[in-house]
């Protein structure tokens, strides 16, 4: 019972320190990329990566935004790994997509990627590819002094007091701010079913 009560009294904490105006400045960023008719690839490794493939049918199926998630094709994903490397999978992905400035990339991460540690180096060089394209950079972290925290257009960052807590933390709140993206009034075009 202690843990139970320790991980949703911490739940409950993170959520008061959510900064609602980043929220609301990715949401207008989003709805201009859908007014420009650009798309959105949602990026993110591990739990992201599951969390990135649920969000791009939520921005798709309720707010006609067209969306990718590059893991979703795992055929793609592993022969690049195999042949290239794991840190260039997401940029090449993004290269051969012929992304430009009305495209966006949302990257979700618990720790954002450390250039000096070389933690997920991969979204590294698919936020530096999508500034050389000058496409918006979006993303939801767990960290405040990672590569994506410090290199995103917006970027809502939790900052996870209890270490022990990080990657859950994140993981559980990138689906909690998509979702609140995706039922915005600005954003939202087609209802749920439920």
């Amino acid at each position: 019972m202690k843990f139970v009560d320790k991980y949703f009294k911490s739940f409950s904490q993170e959520c008061l320190k959510v900064n609602y105006e980043t929220i609301n400045i990715i949401v207008e960023g989003l709805v201009e990329l859908r007014n420009k008719k650009g798309r959105l690839f949602i990026i993110g490794v591990g739990g992201s990566a599951g969390n990135a493939s649920h969000a791009v049918n939520d921005f798709r199926k309720l707010c006609n935004i067209e969306a990718y998630a590059p893991t979703d094709n795992v055929s793609e994903l592993t022969a690049r790994t195999n042949d290239e490397g794991f840190a260039t999978i997401f940029s090449e992905y993004l290269k051969v997509s012929q992304v430009s400035a009305k495209d966006a990339i949302f990257i979700f991460s618990v720790g954002g990627g450390n250039v000096e540690k070389n933690v997920s180096v991969n979204l590294i060089n698919a936020m530096k590819l999508a500034k050389e394209k000058n496409m918006k950079v979006f993303s939801v972290v767990g960290k405040s002094n990672g590569y994506a925290a410090l290199n995103s257009d917006a970027s809502v960052i939790l900052d996870v007091e209890d270490s022990s807590l990080l990657t859950p933390m994140s993981e559980a709140f990138q689906s909690v701010i998509w979702h609140c993206m995706v039922s915005h009034p600005s954003l939202a075009v087609n209802a749920t079913k439920w």
